[in-house]
């Protein structure tokens, strides 16, 4: 395997030719690791291992059809091991390049694989944005409204020559909040021919990780590259002209509405940021569809993974360190809820730990709930938590206000363990990777983090759910009477006034608190104690319990 050509290792989530070492050289090898550590470290959905396996296969066939030598290294050892072997097979000469890492875990590993000289990292140039962009934490946190008018300005996307927003307005997400009631048809995503390479993964995935758990379905990923582009120009022709008025709708009748459903692909680097942007920019579709899309992937995308970069995962807040470190990565309650161990096929590398704990809530006397088994399947009782966490097992995948206002939302009126909560999420999605997750859940979803990048909790009770949503038509519950989510809200919002009623964007709702009767705040704190103490047995919540 010697040669002068350089050696590259591509990680799972770089799999492209189109900027990084691999498009400065045409020469270089490629080397691409297969290890069965990483992929059973946590419980991972058997989707996003089969997402893996499928474009990391796909990719070393694209590379050899390009003229480059090829070293896939496969075996239960972690990413570090396998790639010191693959250094000794190829003789030593020299560092092996790589991009740097988006994930912190996965820099933390290879960390002392450079410091021995066995790798040198290079920028990672799958992104659109810099830190310069993004600059130093101001004294109240970053926002994610300021970074994304930088951007916008600097890369002159949606702005007249003199740097004024298209339309008057830099974000139309005000207009974007109508309810979906069925029209338009939401589109049906593709799906892709059974292959060879599809079949041998179905069968090596239910084999090999037989334990994980999930729904297993081949024909609904993307793996080469035309799979992308097929998937890509659905969501152009059949998405984008109507994502805007419906970007934060929710349905039982759509599980993706008219969400994009790139977002796999694209953290895998499968496709660009660059193109997804350049290509939305140029359709002709109401402006407020094309800011909407736009914000996702140059505001919010690019946002917190600098968030996640310079806290360093969150191990800094605004007043220092943000909180305990977790010894080693999570189950997400795997354990709790199967009842069977959980196993991985190796021992996380030296330096591999199980994310920062951060807990605003903690401090607030709450934030250490369990996660309840409602989250891996069990009957919760709440129609809309039961339908989005189905569809979650189905495909691994859900669209964003379902994450953040049913998911998100209900955990954190349950006061689950945020830590907990962000492990669930980086098992369960198939687009998860710590600079995506640890940023939404601890930071945005929990405010975990406090005010590092968000300014409140986005909490809701189910008023909003009724507004944004279809999941209250058939549940036992009626919003406004039975429902128990909103008095969990207003528990939530009693039990922390002392830290929210100095917030300005709470100032109206708090105020709301303040006029509720003891008596109200009682029984808003029974209703949520029983909820809870319910779901954290895996019990289904009914209207006698909690009369």
């Amino acid at each position: 395997m010697a040669t002068d050509a350089p050696w590259v290792l591509v990680l799972p989530d770089q799999l492209t030719q189109e900027v990084g070492p691999l498009a400065r050289d045409p020469r270089s090898g490629v080397i691409l690791v297969e290890s069965d550590e990483w992929m059973s470290r946590r419980p991972y959905h058997r989707q996003r291992l089969a997402l893996l396996l499928l474009n990391s296969r796909e990719f070393a066939e694209e590379c050899r059809a390009a003229g480059r030598r090829v070293h896939v290294a496969c075996g239960r050892a972690s990413i570090a091991e396998l790639i010191r072997d693959v250094h000794r097979s190829i003789g030593g000469a020299g560092p092996i390049l790589c991009m740097q890492p988006a994930e912190r875990e996965m820099r933390s590993e290879l960390a002392p694989l450079a410091a021995e000289g066995l790798l040198t990292f290079v920028p990672h140039q799958g992104w659109m944005t810099t830190t310069d962009d993004f600059g130093p934490m101001p004294k109240g946190g970053w926002r994610m409204d300021a970074f994304y008018r930088r951007v916008r300005k600097r890369l002159g996307i949606l702005v007249d020559p003199a740097g004024r927003p298209e339309g008057g307005a830099w974000s139309f997400d005000a207009e974007n909040r109508e309810r979906w009631d069925g029209v338009p048809a939401s589109p049906e995503p593709p799906t892709f021919a059974m292959t060879r390479r599809r079949a041998d993964v179905e069968r090596e995935v239910l084999e090999r990780f037989a334990h994980h758990p999930g729904v297993l379905d081949v024909r609904a990923l993307p793996a080469t590259l035309q799979d992308t582009h097929e998937l890509w120009s659905w969501a152009l022709r059949a998405c984008l002209p109507h994502f805007g008025p419906f970007e934060d709708a929710m349905s039982t009748r759509s599980r993706g509405l008219f969400h994009s459903r790139i977002s796999p692909v694209l953290n895998l680097l499968r496709i660009l940021p660059q193109r997804l942007v350049r290509d939305v920019l140029a359709l002709d579709i109401p402006l407020a569809c094309r800011e909407g899309f736009v914000r996702q992937v140059i505001g919010w995308r690019e946002f917190v993974h600098h968030v996640h970069e310079a806290t360093d995962g969150f191990r800094m807040g605004l007043g220092g360190a943000a909180g305990p470190v977790a010894a080693a990565p999570g189950d997400a309650g795997f354990v709790r809820w199967s009842g069977a161990s959980w196993t991985p096929a190796g021992s996380a590398p030296a330096g591999v730990d199980g994310g920062v704990r951060p807990s605003w809530a903690a401090g607030c006397g709450g934030g250490g709930t369990p996660l309840p088994p409602a989250f891996w399947g069990a009957a919760s009782g709440l129609r809309c938590l039961d339908q989005v966490v189905e569809g979650v097992w189905a495909e691994a995948w859900s669209h964003h206000i379902t994450r953040l206002m049913v998911l998100g939302n209900l955990a954190t009126l349950l006061e689950v363990d945020p830590r907990e909560l962000a492990d669930w999420f980086w098992v369960a999605y198939m687009d998860a990777w710590d600079w995506v997750v640890e940023p939404n859940v601890l930071a945005m979803a929990t405010y975990s983090a406090g005010e590092v990048m968000t300014t409140k909790p986005y909490v809701c009770g189910s008023a909003y759910l009724r507004k944004m949503g279809d999941f209250c038509d058939g549940c036992r519950f009626t919003p406004g009477s039975t429902c128990p989510i909103t008095p969990m809200y207003w528990a939530f919002l009693s039990r922390h006034e002392a830290s929210l009623r100095e917030n300005p964007r709470m100032s109206l709702v708090m105020g709301s608190v303040r006029k509720r009767s003891p008596e109200q705040r009682s029984d808003d704190e029974r209703v949520a104690t029983i909820v809870r103490e319910l779901l954290v047995h895996g019990k289904p919540i009914t209207v006698e319990a909690l009369r």
